[in-house]
């Protein structure tokens, strides 16, 4: 796929500093270590690198064409003549060089994003959880339906490893293209706050755009100097947004509604009657051998019983934001609720369905606040004692582990300390690190340093209306060593010893 440069920079403000604007043009590329024969790289600067710096380096690999900030501390205008004479290299420049990626990328991939139905999801929890049940949703009424995501990538049912929540411009277009040219009609994906702030979806206009909640995270260091910088970000979803969705709930629902009600239509969800969409008549419900949630929905679109094969008040929510994207995209009720009795999220509370009368769940909470989340809204559900399963990771805090094993240690009611990803440190180290916690409390513990061995234990160890939660690792289906790094996948575990258990009986 090759286009020619000058078609490339049609509609786009820049300069022409140097070269030919009469070459092909074969990729757009960031880094520099991605590029091939014929490239245009686009330099940016970064919180911890400059990618002006590698200008050299780009050209050494084949690039062509090479976009540089308008403002730079490196290669003067003088300076880019002399390369681009010696090196037949073509530099142009652009106000901002992260809006200039995307705008470029949307030219290059000749604009998917208007061949697609988009829908965007941004808010500090639920990002995940609510774009899998929205594209179980469309899978089910019959969408080619893409996924962008924490978790993984999804090109129909494919999976594909994720490196960011929301990937760089150029990635997202580049999946947007992908899923245009195998006949896709939609994509849902996660927008990040740094998505927002750093322009990786600029260009993209949402069928959809969901806010779900705010809560104190990502401040400081490369990421956000305080809350309002937080809050702005992802507001600026609704900048590109044609309908908005947002939880009536949230702590900033009026700054929310307020800035999203002067750019488009704004749909609101909730627990009360304030809002369009809402949940009554929560209660706990099992089938299947999976143990959910039963409510009551009310919205302009669906009325009736909904069942959820997800535990906790925080999936209402989540279910409510699916239910209503789903109203607004005109999808028909019986398949919502198909969908959303049958959807699983990987490594979020996801259910491991056996014949035990044991609640199995496997969750990605990795530090103490996500872990009382978890533990507090299993012990609404469980009918018997709560075991929590977890580690902590090496080369991490180990205040951090201290925390963790003081959380379970009052709240679970025996816990199974284990390893997670040990990376280059001794297990039993981290361990006694979240051993010191745990002591802090009354709470029953044992330590099984094998993660393989210690989910046997608790699932062996459980009696019928027992929950035993796997917590740490989630969706990962790796275990890192100092020496090696393994295939391991929690809820795979689980499954076989749920299979022998059943197989004994």
């Amino acid at each position: 796929m090759s286009i020619l440069l000058s078609t490339l920079m049609q509609g786009a403000q820049f300069t022409n500093i140097a070269g030919s604007m009469n070459r092909r043009v074969s990729a757009v590329e960031y880094d520099s270590r991605k590029l091939q024969e014929n490239s245009l790289f686009v330099a940016i600067k970064g919180f911890t690198s400059d990618g002006h710096s590698y200008i050299e380096s780009a050209i050494k690999s084949g690039a062509k064409t090479i976009v540089v900030n308008k403002e730079r501390d490196l290669f003067p205008n003088e300076k880019l003549v002399a390369l681009a004479s010696e090196h037949d290299v073509t530099f142009l420049e652009m106000d901002d060089t992260r809006k200039g990626i995307a705008v470029l990328s949307a030219q290059f991939y000749n604009h998917p994003e208007d061949r697609l139905d988009l829908v965007g999801v941004t808010g500090t929890k639920g990002k995940t959880t609510i774009t899998f049940m929205i594209h179980e949703i469309l899978k089910r009424d019959d969408h080619a339906t893409g996924l962008i995501g924490t978790v993984c990538n999804m090109i129909g049912d494919e999976k594909r490893a994720a490196s960011h929540t929301t990937p760089e411009s150029h990635e997202v277009y580049e999946l947007l293209e992908e899923m245009a040219k195998k006949q896709f009609d939609s994509c849902v994906m996660e927008v990040s706050s740094q998505g927002l702030k750093l322009d990786r979806v600029h260009g993209l206009r949402f069928d959809v755009g969901c806010f779900t909640n705010l809560y104190e995270d990502h401040i400081g260091g490369n990421e956000h100097p305080d809350m309002d910088d937080y809050l702005n970000c992802k507001l600026k979803i609704f900048d590109s947004s044609r309908t908005a969705v947002v939880n009536r709930d949230c702590l900033v629902v009026d700054t929310v509604i307020e800035y999203a009600s002067a750019r488009c239509p704004v749909y609101t969800y909730g627990l009360t009657e304030e809002s369009d969409c809402y949940a009554k008549d929560i209660k706990k419900k099992r089938i299947n051998g999976v143990t959910g949630t039963e409510f009551y929905v009310v919205s302009p679109w669906y009325e009736g019983t909904v069942f959820m094969a997800l535990p906790g008040k925080f999936n209402v929510y989540n279910a409510l934001c699916a239910i209503c994207t789903a109203g607004l995209l005109k999808v028909d009720f019986e398949t919502v609720k198909e969908a959303l009795a049958n959807v699983h999220v990987p490594g979020r509370v996801q259910p491991v369905p056996n014949k035990l009368d044991v609640t199995i769940l496997v969750d990605y909470a990795h530090n103490a606040a996500s872990l009382e989340n978890v533990i507090e809204t299993v012990k609404e559900y469980s009918d018997g004692n709560v075991i929590t399963v977890f580690g902590c990771g090496g080369n991490r805090s180990a205040t951090r582990r201290f925390e963790m094993g003081e959380v379970s240690g009052k709240l679970s009611d025996y816990t199974i300390i284990t390893s997670d990803n040990p990376r280059k440190e001794e297990p039993l180290a981290i361990i006694d690190n979240i051993v010191t916690g745990m002591t802090r409390t009354d709470g029953k513990y044992e330590v099984v340093v094998d993660r393989a061995q210690a989910i046997e234990k608790a699932i062996s160890m459980a009696n019928p209306g027992d929950t035993v939660l796997i917590a740490g690792k989630g969706h990962e289906n790796y275990q890192i060593f100092a020496d090696k790094t393994i295939h391991f996948d929690d809820s795979e575990v689980a499954l076989e010893v749920v299979n022998r258990l059943e197989s004994e009986k």
